[in-house]
């Protein structure tokens, strides 16, 4: 299972749940902005962003992974940014790694909605 492949099945959520305003790191759609991080110079593009009531929120794709550090990295990030903005972070996990990502957000104290695909 990739990454890529699910962020799909994100954008239905996302459209089902009243998101609007749909960008995507995937091709065909429009790109979400990236940000760097200025300590390390290291760039995190959302898999997508959504607008719902006028605010904007991240919706990631939360999957057991190797590049963990960087995962954890990237939801703390987006959670902060998403916080200041009124917005959220959702990690969307599919089958097989709901608690994966329910015990990193528990662990790491990041603000984000654990949402089973």
């Amino acid at each position: 299972m990739e990454k890529a492949g699910l962020i799909p099945h994100v954008i239905t959520w996302a459209r089902s749940h009243g998101f609007d305003n749909i960008k995507a790191n995937i091709e065909g759609y429009e790109k979400p902005i990236s940000y760097e991080r200025s300590q390390d110079s290291e760039k995190f593009t959302p898999d997508v962003t959504a607008v719902n009531m006028y605010t904007n929120h991240y919706l990631e794709v939360a999957m057991k992974s190797d590049s963990n550090r960087s995962s954890i990295s990237k939801w703390k990030l987006l959670s902060e940014l998403a916080g200041m903005k009124g917005g959220k972070l959702y990690l969307m996990a599919p089958r097989g790694h709901v608690r994966f990502a329910r015990d990193m957000v528990s662990q790491y104290n990041i603000q984000a909605e654990v949402v089973q695909m």
